[in-house]
């Protein structure tokens, strides 16, 4: 198939400054060529989603850090994936911090809204990100992305691309959860959203996680949207990352995730965030992380 690479410099949603870079980390690790060997038609997107420093940007109200840069380069980013998703093909977004799934999700929300097609997301990652400014202990946006395309939080975020709840919070499977603030287990529970932690990782198995996921959660859906945070694997596969948690997916775990999901057939869109080549060690993650996107887009052991 065709698909698109999206890259989205963003580092205004974290504390920690590196993951701006991300794309180009990933670019380095070959992801155009790991894709390419698949069969893929593999193509750039030429127009540049614009990210000022965040040193050198006020950083506004505490509650909701960096707001007016991540609102300004989250609204070009959704059109950016509208258009690729309208045109079929498929988006691959390149982070970048997860801020930037706010306007992944955007962009997606009006593609399938117009066409009056359900769909939901599978969100990989050590956090839930289901923040809100009221529950935040950081004002990072970064950990307010997912809730904000549900339809909670700061009005910016949560009407960028249009006043509607992007994404239905009962279609949203978290998996790989470990470090959830409290606020955020009551936004999550209220709000309907199936989480798989890591205990129910692994009490029940990767395997059955998939199969729940797939078939008891997301049977109903037409298409899904994958987006993968690279803390959501172990430290000690994936060291560049700005939250690492100790305790996390180990790499056959998520492989076989993401090749059970491409074997579904209902992948249509993914991003990759959260890559902080500073803290990195030989690209290593960003290596990683070109692994597990091969698996969901067709590489296979056999």
């Amino acid at each position: 198939m065709k698909i698109r690479l999206i890259d989205v410099p963003m580092d205004f949603g974290a504390n920690r400054r590196g993951v701006d870079m991300g794309p180009s980390a990933l670019r380095q690790a070959g992801i155009k060529t790991a894709l390419s060997v698949l069969g893929h038609q593999v193509e750039e997107e030429k127009r540049a989603v614009r990210v000022p420093i965040a040193d050198h940007t006020d950083q506004g109200d505490p509650r909701v850090k960096f707001l007016a840069p991540i609102v300004e380069g989250c609204t070009t980013l959704a059109a950016l994936v509208q258009e690729s998703a309208d045109q079929g093909v498929f988006p691959l977004v390149m982070g970048g911090d997860h801020s930037i799934a706010v306007g992944t999700l955007a962009g997606l929300g009006n593609h399938y809204r117009a066409r009056l097609q359900s769909w939901g997301v599978i969100w990989i990652d050590a956090h839930t990100d289901f923040n809100t400014p009221e529950t935040s202990p950081s004002g990072n946006i970064h950990g307010m992305s997912l809730a904000a395309a549900s339809g909670l939080g700061h009005p910016q975020l949560t009407r960028l691309g249009g006043d509607f709840p992007k994404v239905d919070p009962s279609f949203i499977v978290i998996i790989g959860a470990r470090d959830i603030d409290s606020g955020e287990k009551k936004n999550l529970k209220a709000a309907g959203v199936h989480v798989f932690t890591m205990a129910d990782i692994d009490r029940l198995g990767m395997a059955e996680v998939a199969r729940q996921t797939l078939e008891d959660f997301l049977e109903s859906v037409d298409f899904l949207h994958v987006s993968f945070d690279v803390d959501s694997l172990d430290p000690e596969v994936a060291p560049g990352v700005g939250t690492p948690v100790r305790g996390g997916l180990t790499y056959r775990e998520l492989h076989f995730l993401m090749e059970t999901l491409c074997a579904g057939g209902r992948v249509a869109s993914a991003e990759v965030v959260e890559v902080n080549p500073i803290l990195d060690v030989r690209n290593q993650t960003a290596l990683t992380a070109v692994e597990m996107l091969a698996s969901l887009l067709g590489d296979t052991i056999l």
